[in-house]
């Protein structure tokens, strides 16, 4: 069962945009990502590679390119694409209504 903490409305995060949300207590900030689709993903916010701010990179489809190195990562899975390596960890992310709703993660700061 998952502790589900609101984080805004659909509105507050714009087509193939980002939000991020810190959570508190030295846990790692989180990005949540809207879709062209309308489709909601949340990923730790740090590149596998050199922890680049992956919610100030590009949305494009189901991927984001990291704005230091351009390295695609899958929103869905948090998997570095093509030639790159590397994951980043994944938050359970929900939208009831127009509310977001992220699982608040377990011992993320120990993630990735």
């Amino acid at each position: 069962m998952n502790d589900w903490i609101d984080i805004g409305t659909l509105a507050d995060i714009p087509q193939r945009g980002a939000r991020t949300v810190q959570l508190g207590g030295g846990e790692k900030e989180i990005a949540v990502f809207r879709t062209g689709d309308d489709r909601l993903f949340a990923l730790v916010n740090e590149c596998p590679h050199k922890k680049g701010p992956l919610s100030q990179g590009i949305v494009h489809g189901h991927n984001v390119a990291c704005p230091l190195h351009n390295w695609t990562i899958a929103l869905q899975t948090g998997q570095a694409q093509g030639a790159d390596t590397g994951c980043t960890p994944t938050i359970a992310v929900k939208q009831e209504n127009d509310r977001i709703l992220i699982a608040r993660p377990v011992a993320l700061s120990d993630a990735a």
